[in-house]
């Protein structure tokens, strides 16, 4: 049975997990797979937590087939919006700079260091080469607490899953 006790807890909603959320079903059994895992998790465990997104997220949601922009931003409709700040900025380039994070890709960066600054406690992705990847977490990890700030958990859907019980043994 899945606990759905609220927590206090802040959950950031990177650009993936809405993606896997609203697609059509992936024919590729990985990307299937995780749209299952993000929409059980979206059913069963996004009630817990405070949900957050940023300009960031709009932006990317935005972007691209008009219909599945529609159906990404439809989603984050009511969900609490971080700006993108000079200070998010700063540690988005620090990532960068440490080699953490490849310059090509700034938002992957940005996207950490917004929820940094903001005391979120877990970013949710599927981003796993530039972001819930446990080398980079690590590095990200020693970032935050160099700058002063506590770290923040990178993980995916399935990370954060209170509710695997015996259908998933």
């Amino acid at each position: 049975m899945t606990d759905t006790t609220p927590t206090n807890a802040k959950v950031y909603l990177e650009t993936t997990v809405i993606s896997y959320l609203t697609s059509r079903r992936s024919r590729d059994v990985v990307a299937a797979g995780r749209q299952e895992l993000t929409r059980e998790w979206w059913e069963k465990e996004r009630h817990r937590f405070r949900l957050l997104i940023s300009d960031l997220v709009l932006d990317e949601a935005g972007a691209g087939d008009r219909a599945a922009a529609e159906r990404r931003l439809n989603i984050l409709a009511g969900i609490d919006v971080l700006p993108v700040s000079q200070t998010a900025e700063a540690v988005a380039a620090e990532m960068i700079r440490r080699g953490l994070v490849p310059a090509s890709a700034p938002n992957d960066a940005l996207h950490i260091g917004i929820c940094v600054v903001n005391t979120v406690e877990y970013l949710l992705t599927w981003n796993c080469a530039h972001i819930a990847n446990a080398e980079i977490r690590r590095g990200v990890d020693e970032v935050a607490i160099a700058l002063g700030y506590r770290p923040t958990v990178l993980c995916t859907p399935e990370e954060l899953f209170r509710g695997w019980g015996s259908e998933h043994a």
